[in-house]
């Protein structure tokens, strides 16, 4: 595992390289980000977004989403992938936002979750994006780069959370998971990471351990 001071370093150059920290879904309402993560499930953030606009204009309010049928909320999804058990769920948790929760979106991860659809994933994200609580969400790009980074071990997403909860400063945790999608995409593949140009090579396990030559032919 990795020391305070390159914990702190790692930080820092993630931080200087993208100090926009964000949520790449585009949402106006609590509820309207909680529905976009269940879209966005083995589905690109992008690809979301081009969706919520038309569903969010057709069912404009909880009360909206809650009256639809799957069916109606699914011909709206249809090219997010699952878009049935999608639909599905939304539907559903609107109707439990409005009949447990006053129609509000749950503060803490107890009650988000208990609605269909949420994962851990999901409520790390409300729980920090909504309400700037401590919030570590561990996606695929969170998993692999902590993971060749060294600040992690092992692909479970709860026992991912847990390790960083330990080593993560919990004021930073929430913007650095965010950081770490956007250095996912733009450096630090899964298949072929440019680790020539990575700010975190000198820290990271896989590009001192991986020879160059592999790392070119996107091999493991």
């Amino acid at each position: 595992m990795k020391s305070p001071q390159e914990v702190s370093a790692i930080i820092g150059r993630l931080k200087e390289l993208y100090p926009d920290a964000a949520c790449s879904l585009d949402y106006d309402k609590d509820y309207e980000l909680l529905f976009s993560v269940r879209l966005a499930a083995q589905c690109t953030d992008a690809r979301v977004n081009q969706v919520t606009p038309a569903l969010f204009a057709r069912f404009p309010t909880l009360e909206a989403f809650a009256a639809a049928s799957g069916e109606e909320v699914g011909e709206y999804v249809r090219s997010c992938g699952f878009w049935r058990a999608k639909a599905r769920d939304i539907v559903a948790a609107a109707k439990m936002l409005l009949s447990d929760y006053g129609g509000r979106v749950p503060d803490n991860m107890e009650d988000l979750l208990r609605l269909p659809g949420v994962g851990r994933k999901t409520a790390n994200l409300v729980v920090g994006d909504i309400y700037h609580k401590p919030a570590v969400v561990t996606d695929t790009h969170c998993i692999r780069i902590c993971g060749r980074l060294g600040l992690s071990e092992g692909k479970d997403p709860l026992k991912v959370e847990k390790q960083l909860r330990a080593v993560l400063p919990m004021d930073e945790a929430n913007d650095f998971c965010h950081r770490l999608v956007l250095h996912g995409r733009a450096v630090c593949d899964a298949r072929k990471p440019k680790c020539e140009i990575c700010c975190m090579r000198e820290f990271c396990k896989y590009a001192q351990e991986t020879p160059v030559a592999e790392k070119k032919e996107g091999k493991k």
